[in-house]
């Protein structure tokens, strides 16, 4: 099993691609991700929100087959964590509280500014932008990476996509180093 945890925000959830990378990342044992029932919340009402064609219950199906999956990636008794965080953002504290609950190394989000390291620093959580995460990743095991992302273009079927398309796509959900970067490799 993959000793670095980390937790996935709930905004690196919500785009499909990035979401479909970062768990077939997962799947190879590159990481080990976490998330908690609260992350998945918001998750699930943002894609509602900005997808309002895609039933409720189609978006709740996707969560709970990620929780099938990765049995041991939703962190449980974060609550009590949550009032000994300080944050900027009130809102962002249970993020921090699953990072502690769940022991991770690292929060990966886009919403970098919403997490101070003068916080984070001293509880020893690294937070990293998706595409600084997904970078890291392809200079440590460039071959799974690029696998995968040809695996998740085959596997993909509304639409189809090829490598190009996918890469272009995550460029597109706010990777657009990493698209780059595997654009030269593939």
């Amino acid at each position: 099993m993959a000793r670095y945890a980390v937790v996935l925000d709930a905004c690196v959830l919500v785009p499909i691609a990035l979401a479909d990378t970062l768990l077939r990342l997962a799947e190879r044992d590159l990481y080990r991700p976490l998330w908690s029932a609260r992350i998945v919340a918001e998750a699930t009402d943002a894609i509602v929100d900005i997808h309002p064609e895609i039933p409720p219950e189609r978006v709740r199906a996707r969560f709970a087959a990620m929780d099938e999956v990765f049995e041991d990636a939703c962190v449980e008794r974060w609550e009590n964590l949550e009032h000994t965080v300080t944050l900027p953002d009130v809102d962002d504290r249970h993020v921090v509280a699953a990072a502690l609950s769940g022991r991770a190394d690292a929060i990966v989000t886009a919403n970098v500014g919403d997490y101070p390291m003068d916080v984070l620093g001293p509880l020893g959580i690294e937070v990293v932008h998706p595409d600084d995460f997904l970078l890291d990743q392809l200079d440590l095991a460039p071959r799974i990476v690029l696998d995968v992302l040809r695996e998740q273009a085959a596997h993909t079927r509304q639409p189809a996509l090829t490598p190009v398309d996918l890469i272009a796509r995550l460029a597109r959900c706010g990777v657009p180093g990493f698209a780059d970067e595997v654009g030269r490799l593939i």
